[in-house]
């Protein structure tokens, strides 16, 4: 059996399961769905959340297996990987230093740390950093077109 087979009775196999928990939730009916939810009972909807987390693991696992598998056998591209990689570890610490650490209470009491609050911050101004080369490389070239012409 080939994996293009493997893959296609997975496939509909986990299409069926989807399609019978779908059935559920269809026959349980939307009261009884949230009365049973406001007692704590999530049955109804618990195979179906499972399933789809499920396929988005077999999704995400497949992917970086393929991806993965494609930069290595390619020295150039595993090159050109590696930069990037660099690249994207050195704006993270570059926004990690940049950061600064605060303790600060929450609205549910709760506080949340000195280094808590300094990847929050790390994580907003990789976000800037990343969002203003983006914008950058599509100015760019429109710039450099227009003054050569």
């Amino acid at each position: 059996m080939n994996l293009e087979k493997i893959t296609r009775i997975g496939c509909i196999a986990l299409g069926v399961l989807g399609v019978i928990f779908l059935g559920i939730v269809f026959a349980s009916g939307d009261d009884s769905i949230k009365m049973n939810a406001a007692s704590g009972n999530f049955a109804a909807i618990t195979p179906i959340i499972l399933l789809s987390q499920l396929i988005l693991i077999i999704a995400v696992i497949v992917t970086l297996i393929f991806s993965l598998r494609g930069i290595a056998k390619d020295k150039a591209k595993m090159k050109n990987a590696a930069k990037s990689a660099g690249l994207f570890l050195a704006v993270i610490l570059i926004a990690f230093l940049l950061s600064n650490g605060v303790e600060t209470p929450m609205r549910d009491g709760k506080v949340l740390s000195a280094m808590g609050s300094k990847l929050v911050g790390t994580g907003l101004r990789v976000f800037y950093i990343l969002s203003i080369i983006a914008v950058g490389l599509m100015i760019l070239p429109g710039i450099k077109n227009s003054i050569k012409k």
